[in-house]
């Protein structure tokens, strides 16, 4: 059954979230990514695989090895889509922090 992911769920896991920051700097080949975590290789593929059909990830092919590359405008895409909110949160701490400031 071919389920359609979403880039929320996608990242909502922490070992998709480590392979998003491993792969910030640069690419990396399956093996490469599946040595970084204490689970099995199959496991690591499957985030893989999740990852690439949310396109938070591409794959290069490189004769025998396919490489995973961070797709940096889908990631723009999730940045913007938060920067509303990490803006109302950031105002709605500055307001708290000046009604806490005005108790002391």
């Amino acid at each position: 059954m071919n389920v359609r992911r979403d880039v929320f769920q996608a990242i909502a896991d922490p070992t998709r979230r480590s392979i998003l920051v491993l792969l910030a700097t640069q690419s990396m080949t399956a093996g490469v990514i599946a040595s970084n975590f204490d689970t099995a290789r199959p496991t690591v593929s499957k985030h893989l695989q999740i990852l690439t059909s949310c396109q938070l990830l591409t794959q290069e092919q490189k004769g025998r090895e396919v490489y995973y590359h961070l797709n940096a405008d889908k990631m723009k895409e999730v940045a913007d889509f938060i920067a509303p909110f990490r803006k109302l949160w950031d105002d709605r701490f500055n307001k708290l922090e000046q009604v806490m400031k005005s108790y002391k």
